[in-house]
């Protein structure tokens, strides 16, 4: 029925006087029926709002009978399309529908919550005022309810309200995550979606996230990125994104198998989002062997510690063999995985410009062949012994040197790496360098493929490019790590010309590459000929 009938033929007249002054609860209940079919139209909206239609609706979600419970809250939910109907019920409707999530029958609960879920949606105010009615315990509770869509509308209410950060503390503190792990566990899939955006609403601090990994909902999390649907796949894209923020809850992620899902996912046209790419990207940065081995770069911020090995390049789709198994595999011509592993009295020379001091980055590992006779409780310890990637502890970022002064540049970095590895090589004798002939040496000395970076004497562009990382990250100094190809990688740095010091107005930072091999210590400007020649055969 449009607006037009509705004001000539008196109906709504009709309708507020059945639904204000009969006792019969039927007759009630079909008045509110009536205002929610005719509320999807706008036009009927407004004029139910300026005949102020939400005074009859709140009286009725305090009747004694049930149905007209439901069917007056799902009034409201018809009517909160109008903003000035949603602004009304902020003072009153809002603590009757929290009183009606307290009742015992649950279609009343789940049409109070939908009511909610539409009050809230886009309003912090009347997110406020349900919170203030003491609806947040409710709520939580209702997500335990044999009812999908109730369960779907609490969620959608908790979504709404954990936009303010007193509510979502408040929300954390009543034990949402373990209310969480049922939704998420649930067959339905708007029920999952929902539960997903919640999880992404509250794990914004170390203190909710390390909540999630106590009471095991990322587990369950992390099974929805291998949803069929769409939505579903989104949400919980972006909660991995959202709990990927400290080292801790991404390592746990990893280990439910975040990272393989999410690659999964991103190999997919049709099924890859905005979230999962970034949530991918994001849980990489913990990782950072599979990170240089997919995408081949390591920047100054990702800082390479005890553990971190590289097993060369990897296609996407195909997975990274964890340490402790690469450590076990006989020696062979086919492949070397390269391990960084400092022994705690044995660091880098303070300036990089100790001559004298004789550091084997990693040169003390002992022979992998012994690990093959051990028994399983051997192996455990040894791989431990090595280290694992995701739980290492990085090195905070701050106070990092990231742009250097041409002329203050540690160049004797540079040439303390190169003496270490063979030192300087000319172009012309490149060919006739022997380099692997002495890491084959090493690996059936130690009768595995995983060959300590401190053990290499005669290295080229990878071996040296990866020590200089590695020393450089220990001591503060920012660069990158870049692999090419036949063997190339290379160091960048970011500088400022040291003649260009105190000029008014400042200078970017150049790029530039850093020579390991023909003239170690030598810097070459990015995209010159000679650092073209230096990166590419």
């Amino acid at each position: 029925m449009d607006t037009t009938m509705i004001q000539q033929t008196g109906v709504l007249k009709k309708l507020l006087a059945f639904a204000e002054n009969s006792t019969v609860p039927d007759i009630q209940k079909n008045a509110a029926k009536a205002i929610t079919k005719a509320a999807y139209d706008p036009q009927n909206r407004k004029l139910f709002h300026e005949q102020e239609v939400e005074k009859c609706l709140v009286a009725l979600l305090g009747s004694e009978s049930d149905g007209t419970k439901i069917a007056a809250s799902q009034a409201v939910s018809a009517m909160c399309e109008n903003s000035g109907s949603k602004d009304f019920f902020n003072y009153q409707g809002i603590p009757q529908l929290v009183q009606l999530l307290k009742t015992d029958n649950e279609e009343v609960k789940e049409a109070a919550a939908l009511a909610l879920a539409n009050l809230t949606t886009c309003n912090p105010a009347n997110a406020n005022a349900a919170a203030e009615a003491d609806g947040i315990g409710p709520l939580i509770n209702l997500l335990s309810s044999k009812r999908d869509g109730a369960i779907a509308n609490a969620a959608t209410v908790l979504t709404n309200m954990a936009t303010q950060v007193a509510l979502r503390e408040n929300i954390q503190s009543q034990d949402v995550t373990h209310a969480l792990i049922g939704p998420l566990r649930s067959a339905n899939m708007v029920v999952q979606s929902k539960a997903a955006l919640t999880i992404a609403a509250i794990a914004c601090d170390v203190e909710a996230r390390t909540e999630l990994r106590n009471s095991g909902a990322l587990e369950p999390l992390v099974e929805l990125l291998r949803s069929k649907n769409k939505e579903v796949r989104r949400h919980a894209s972006w909660a991995v994104m959202v709990c990927a923020g400290d080292e801790l809850t991404a390592a746990e992620l990893c280990r439910f198998g975040a990272l393989d899902n999410l690659e999964e996912i991103n190999l997919s046209v049709s099924r890859k989002n905005k979230f999962s790419e970034v949530a991918y990207n994001k849980l990489l940065n913990y990782y950072l062997p599979l990170k240089y081995s997919r995408t081949g770069y390591l920047s100054s911020g990702d800082i390479i510690s005890d553990g971190f090995y590289d097993y060369g390049r990897i296609n996407p789709g195909t997975k990274l063999p964890p340490l402790k198994d690469l450590c076990l595999e006989e020696a062979n011509d086919l492949r070397t995985v390269l391990l960084v592993n400092s022994k705690s009295d044995v660091s880098p020379p303070a300036s990089m410009d100790d001559k004298s001091s004789d550091i084997a980055y990693g040169q003390t590992v002992s022979s992998t062949s012994s690990l093959r006779r051990t028994s399983e409780e051997k192996t455990r310890k040894n791989s431990a012994r090595f280290g694992s990637p995701t739980e290492e502890k990085s090195e905070p970022t701050s106070g990092r040197t990231t742009a250097l002064s041409k002329s203050g540049t540690k160049e004797k970095g540079s040439r303390y790496v190169a003496e270490k590895m063979g030192g300087k090589i000319p172009k012309e004798k490149l060919q006739n360098f022997s380099w692997q002939l002495h890491i084959s040496e090493i690996k059936f000395q130690l009768k595995s493929i995983v060959v300590p970076i401190g053990q290499i004497k005669e290295g080229i562009f990878y071996h040296r490019a990866l020590l200089f990382k590695a020393l450089a990250d220990k001591i503060g100094i920012g660069c990158s790590l870049v692999r090419g190809d036949y063997g190339r990688a290379w160091n960048e740095v970011r500088l400022v010309n040291g003649s260009q010091k105190g000029v008014t107005g400042g200078h970017r930072p150049e790029v530039y590459i850093v020579d390991l091999m023909f003239h170690p210590g030598g810097l070459m400007k990015l995209k010159s000929k000679e650092a073209d020649l230096y990166r590419f055969l």
